[in-house]
């Protein structure tokens, strides 16, 4: 294969890409993310300590719409009852009609319950109180996650451990999170904001710094991945409440075929738009029947699916007599065979068959 040679005046410093990446020089005490693999493993370190802070700060589950209890009364069995709670936030029970759940943990509704039985029922009633499904808590995640999907969640918890219930990114993940409040967290703020010391640190931290982050509006929240994984700051891992919707952008991608070495599409991690260069250096180069001066870029217009193609010149470009077009994300960079390179290489390749043959022959 013959490599490309780029001219002195072509040779840039690479734009980083899933391929190409180079380490950057970083203050003392951050590492550099080269690829997705390092990302989650950088990702997975960071949630083990979040874990450690959480389970020192841990808040008993908070009772919530279409969770489904189940209610035990011990000293008289026929009223054990598995429930779900209502929309308005109610549970129904024997003798007692509807009682107030949402809202409430486990052990504040058993009290509830005991107290109510007390007043016309019974005396001194034992009542316990267990959440057998929770359907009231749920977030939402996708974009580019190996595990896209819901996620039920005991009050707030970190962007950093919501990206690990999703086991980490995608080898496309971009680099923007963008956090969608839903209606649940206005409650969840507001009882944050009544009680500050109910949540751990490490989340009222976080939350308390997000006009660090990139707030579009009081709904949308934006975080960069390489400032929440890279940075020790913890104001760029905002907290995520029930009813939120967290979305993981996907990278831009470029795609070279035809007489490549290495036809494929390329993912962008870092950067926007890459050279028609650089895009054959990840392809690993021409091949020797490739048509150089036949090439083309085929974009994609996004809004009506129109397709456009525009000739290059290869030669031209690698020898520095052409500029380096740029691509954008779904570009492709077709580069067709030379039909007379084709033709003579299999000539060459006959006659080195045949000169092979009289050689062994007349030996």
């Amino acid at each position: 294969m013959a490599a490309i040679e780029i001219p002195p005046s072509q040779q840039e410093t690479p734009q980083e890409t899933s391929g190409t990446r180079q380490s950057a020089e970083r203050p003392e005490g951050q590492t550099s993310l080269a690829s997705t693999e390092d990302w989650n493993r950088r990702l997975r370190e960071l949630s083990a300590s979040a874990d450690l802070a959480a389970n020192a700060n841990a808040r008993e589950y908070t009772i919530g719409t279409d969770d489904v209890l189940e209610v035990n009364v011990f000293e008289a069995q026929e009223l054990n009852r598995e429930v779900r709670v209502s929309a308005s936030g109610e549970i129904s029970l024997p003798l007692l009609g509807g009682v107030r759940a949402a809202g409430l943990t486990p052990r504040e509704l058993e009290k509830s319950l005991e107290q109510l039985l007390g007043q016309k029922y019974m005396k001194d009633p034992h009542v316990g109180v267990f959440v057998r499904e929770m359907q009231s808590h749920a977030v939402s995640v996708m974009g580019a996650v190996r595990k896209p999907g819901t996620f039920q969640i005991s009050g707030s918890k970190t962007l950093l451990e919501i990206l690990s219930l999703a086991e980490g990114l995608a080898d496309d993940a971009g680099e923007e999170v963008t956090i969608l409040r839903g209606a649940a967290q206005n409650k969840a703020a507001a009882s944050i904001s009544e009680n500050p010391n109910g949540v751990s640190g490490s989340v009222a931290a976080a939350d308390a710094g997000r006009d660090k982050t990139a707030v579009v509006s009081e709904n949308v929240v934006q975080v960069n991945l390489k400032d929440l994984l890279d940075s020790t700051d913890p104001t760029h891992n905002p907290a995520v409440y029930p009813g939120d919707i967290v979305k993981v952008s996907r990278a831009g991608i470029v795609y070279v075929m035809g007489a490549v070495q290495r036809p494929g599409g390329f993912a962008m991690k870092t950067n926007e738009r890459i050279s028609v260069l650089q895009a054959l250096a990840l392809s690993e180069g021409l091949t020797k029947t490739a048509a150089k001066g036949s090439a083309r870029i085929i974009r994609t217009n996004e809004r009506n699916g129109a397709r456009t193609e525009t000739p290059i010149d290869l030669g031209k470009i690698l020898s520095g007599k052409s500029a380096d077009p740029m691509l954008g994300p779904r570009d492709i960079v077709f580069v067709p065979d030379s039909a007379a390179k084709i033709t003579f290489s299999r000539g060459a390749e006959a006659a080195a068959q045949t000169l092979v043959g009289l050689v062994i022959f007349h030996w």
